[in-house]
């Protein structure tokens, strides 16, 4: 079959070379640790990001249970989130809106998961631009308009430069994660001392009063937050490691990078804010799930304002993670959209990504993960299956649309969203929308629902030297 029938977009691809790759430690760990070092993810651990939850959230049964969930979460996220897409990336040396053409077709895949991707990005620029808006706002007296004016600007600047300047950002980028690493690190031997102090079911009652609720979470309902909360925030992340693979040399590479970006990232920062919450808490008996509030830092550093110079800190660190965000949403914009001028179609981006944040719906942050994880869960899965079902490497661009993806995708995503608009509780949704367009797409395509597959001229990279 002719490669002249696939869209120009397939046909132009060319794949990473070898020789411009590099260790795990060089991109993809240290990539994904400062993903898990920004403070949005492990400021509200300790309440599974539900301040306005149940009571006690992740710490509902104690520091043990608590790490527990936070170590199956990262595992999960590891090997059924990332590792597939990242031996895609590595074997091809493609970016993922080429990959998933295998899973959701030549046509199909130019929307998903390329454009879905770019889309939540911009979701991702609301929740950066409102937590930073409250780190910032000490700064001005905790005035609320002050705090939405910040909103704005981070969200325009940071939108800006991630369509026109992300070079300059990227300079720094590098090395700005170090700072929440050593916020932590403070404020964990500032309370480790208080750890064996900690009472949950004194945790709970004190969320009782804080939130208003009844009941604290039981040994399952803290893991099944634990994986909503962890999963849900990983899950684009989990797709895009297509795009991180393609910069990996072989299967040690992508695995390592893994293991230390992703699960020990996750399990040291996640783990330090419930450890500083417990004992912060053990010592005060004060409740707060906000680990990163220049209020809770004040007080456990006994200076307010060493408080707020945290705070400002940290909204420093964020502000290369919301550029990012930008210009992974500008990339996919220009290719998905390529008529529309991208000042036009990143701005009107960018206005979405403000509204959520001055309206402060992008801090619920649960929510947000919840909706996140129903969108890439089931792409995550399917991924999975199609990988294995096509021994173990990609499968190449499918004519059309392949509806095994797409309707897997499409009940996947009901799934996920179930718990937000009230259909049917569902544990650990994000999880839960990842099996689903798993399962689903191994049976839809055993029964034919899989389109053809069009050769490419263009060989995979992992063909040309590498291994897997």
């Amino acid at each position: 079959m002719s490669n002249g029938m696939l869209p120009s977009y397939i046909s132009m691809a060319r794949p990473n070379p070898l020789d411009k790759r590099a260790p795990w430690y060089k991109n993809t760990a240290p990539t994904y640790a400062g993903i898990f070092l920004w403070f949005v993810f492990w400021s509200q651990m300790s309440g599974g990001g539900a301040a306005d939850g149940n009571p006690g959230g992740i710490l509902s049964q104690g520091i043990g249970v608590a790490l527990l969930g936070l170590v199956v979460a990262a595992l999960l996220c590891h090997f059924l989130f990332y590792l597939v897409p990242g031996l895609l990336g590595m074997q091809t040396g493609l970016p993922l809106y080429i990959v998933g053409t295998s899973t959701y077709g030549t046509q199909g895949g130019f929307l998903m998961p390329g454009f879905l991707m770019g889309v939540l990005q911009f979701g991702w620029l609301g929740v950066n631009a409102y937590f930073a808006s409250l780190a910032l706002s000490p700064l001005f007296g905790g005035n609320p308009v002050a705090q939405k004016v910040i909103a704005v600007v981070w969200a325009a600047v940071a939108a800006f430069i991630g369509l026109k300047g992300i070079q300059y950002v990227a300079k720094v980028a590098t090395f700005l994660p170090l700072i929440p690493l050593v916020i932590l690190v403070i404020m964990v031997v500032k309370t480790v001392g208080s750890l064996g102090d900690f009472d949950a079911e004194a945790f709970v009652a004190a969320g009782t009063v804080a939130t208003g609720k009844t009941a604290g979470l039981s040994m399952f309902g803290v893991l099944a937050l634990c994986v909503t909360y962890i999963v849900g925030f990983f899950a684009t992340a989990g797709a895009a490691g297509v795009d991180f693979g393609m910069n990996n040399k072989d299967t040690k590479d992508v695995q390592m990078g893994g293991l230390f970006g992703i699960a020990l990232a996750t399990i040291v920062a996640g783990g330090a804010s419930i450890l500083i919450a417990a004992g912060a808490f053990a010592s005060s008996g004060t409740y707060n799930v906000n680990t990163a509030d220049p209020s809770f830092m004040g007080t456990l550093m006994g200076s307010e304002g060493l408080g707020k110079t945290m705070g400002l800190l940290l909204a420093v660190a964020a502000f290369p993670p919301a550029c990012f965000s930008s210009f992974i949403a500008a990339n996919s914009f220009k290719t998905t959209l390529p008529k529309i001028n991208p000042f036009i179609s990143v701005g009107i981006g960018a206005a979405v990504s403000i509204l959520l944040a001055v309206t402060g719906w992008a801090g619920k942050v649960i929510d947000v993960f919840t909706i996140i994880g129903a969108s890439f869960g089931p792409v995550c899965g399917a991924m999975m299956v199609d990988y294995f079902m096509s021994g173990k490497k990609w499968a190449g661009p499918r004519k059309g649309w392949n509806m095994a993806g797409w309707i897997s995708w499409a009940v996947g995503f009901v799934v996920g969203m179930a718990p937000i608009v009230g259909l049917f509780n569902v544990p650990a949704a994000p999880l839960a929308a990842f099996v689903v367009g798993a399962v689903l797409y191994a049976v839809l395509a055993k029964v034919g629902l899989q389109p053809q597959v069009i050769p490419m001229v263009t060989q995979p990279a992992a063909e040309q030297g590498g291994n897997n």
